[in-house]
């Protein structure tokens, strides 16, 4: 008799027999979801069962194939709302069939026959397998939802931009919003030029107290104010860069009608066209992050590590002159609440010693913002980032962005700081002097290529 035979119509019976043979079912039920039907059971469900394990198998092979030869597509596959959809149904499609399959594969194997050692060994030891392998798709199921909702909230719908200069400029604003002033003000600013190519990054900090900040012509704010805003004065109490998107947001919204369906706001836009004239650089997207909400974005990562060269004191009073506790130097591992506490402390430091330990902090999150960081943990992640990102980078364009991140990632990122140890005084600054600053450190390798 074949061992096929045997498997369907064992001639014997013994308890030792149908252990072997549970053995053998329930086994190739793992390997080869659907063969234990084949084998011993209904013949239809275990083609069934077979013919979809060998897609799967397929579909993961082809999976790593794009991991190594494409990245982006894979990367953009897995950021749309239709490959979202596609992947949590169908890894919950093959979460049921497992089920099925092995449930079935327990009937057919005449378990109950086994002996009552065997019996224990082999039903625990499935059983676990089951939850592992239809429990893992489940998860990926539900991930893939939430990522999916995660992300429709997050950015929007919108043609992708082209580079410009072989650069993407992204605008990136740390809100400072509170109980004790009127409206948001920005209290980090930052321009995060990356080579479309390479990925190779620079952060360009300027200081919120800069004056006579001028408009990128054509914008609404340059004839406003055609000699720097604040030359003659402003409608907000001090006339600072920061306050530009107060000014805006809260007094003169209408000069930005269609910022809001653009996915803006009047205020950020107000910010871009101020930061284009400042450093001569267009800019294709923003990024607003609440800085209170940042918070809770490290404590999503698991914390973040940085090298603290000076000791930073967290306030105790709104007038940040009482010490509570000390940030102290050395590498240290930060929450939500000390990492925030670092980048915005006040007691004894200047704006630029800030603004250099947020481009610290930046660097840091940039660098431990790791795929298996955000796989392991991507449930808080996306809680606290929809609560603290707001951007206008379009969903469709994910792909391509993660994947330059990645590329971000493995090499060092420049920084260049518009403050006066760079010559820059931000009550007289000189702005032909600041543009060729920048011009300097952003020079793609698209340009570089086009100009040989």
């Amino acid at each position: 008799m074949s061992a096929t035979s045997s498997l369907r119509q064992p001639a014997d019976r013994s308890a030792a027999t149908m252990t072997k043979r549970a053995w053998w079912l329930l086994g190739l039920n793992i390997l080869i979801p659907g063969s234990a039907q084949l084998l011993a059971g209904n013949r239809k469900l275990g083609r069934f069962g077979v013919v979809a394990s060998f897609i799967f198998v397929v579909l993961v092979l082809i999976a790593l194939v794009l991991s190594v030869a494409a990245p982006a597509v894979l990367l953009t596959i897995g950021s749309s709302t239709i490959g979202l959809w596609a992947i949590a149904l169908g890894l919950a499609f093959y979460a049921v069939l497992w089920i099925v399959l092995t449930l079935n594969a327990w009937s057919i194997s005449g378990l109950g026959r086994a002996t009552p050692s065997g019996r224990a060994v082999i039903a625990a030891f499935s059983a676990i397998v089951l939850v592992v392998v239809a429990g893992t798709a489940g998860y990926g199921a539900y991930v893939a939802t939430t990522a999916n909702s995660f992300l429709s909230d997050v950015f929007i719908a919108a043609p992708t931009k082209e580079p410009i200069d072989g650069r993407y400029n992204i605008l990136l604003l740390g809100g400072d919003a509170g109980a004790d002033r009127d409206g948001l003000r920005p209290d980090s600013i930052t321009l995060a030029s990356i080579d479309a190519e390479t990925g190779e990054a620079v952060l360009i900090g300027l200081p919120r107290n800069m004056e006579l900040t001028p408009f990128v012509a054509g914008s609404p704010l340059a004839d406003k104010y055609p000699d720097g805003y604040g030359a003659y004065g402003c409608d907000v109490d001090v006339c600072l860069l920061n306050s530009i998107y107060t000014e805006v947001e809260l007094n003169t919204p209408e000069l930005y009608p269609d910022a809001v369906a653009n996915g803006s706001t009047p205020g950020i836009e107000a910010m871009r066209d101020a930061v284009e004239g400042i450093t001569g650089l267009g800019i294709q997207y923003y990024a607003l992050i609440d800085m209170q909400g940042f918070s809770d974005l490290i404590d999503s990562l698991g914390g973040v590590t940085i090298n603290v060269e000076e000791a930073v004191p967290i306030h105790a009073d709104a007038e940040f002159t009482i010490v509570a506790e000390w940030i102290p130097a050395g590498v240290q591992v930060m929450d939500g609440y000390h990492a925030l506490w670092y980048a915005r402390s006040r007691h004894d430091t200047t704006d630029y010693d800030r603004m250099e330990r947020q481009r610290q902090l930046q660097q840091a999150v940039v660098e431990q913002f790791t795929p298996a960081n955000v796989l392991t943990k991507f449930q808080a992640i996306a809680s606290a980032s929809s609560k603290v990102v707001t951007t206008d980078v379009p969903q469709g364009s994910l792909g391509y962005f993660v994947n330059l991140a990645s590329k971000t990632r493995t090499m060092p990122i420049g920084s260049l700081e518009l403050v006066p140890a760079n010559d820059i005084d931000p009550e007289f600054p000189d702005f032909e002097y600041i543009r060729e600053l920048v011009a300097g450190v952003t020079v793609s390798s698209v340009a570089d290529d086009s100009s040989e």
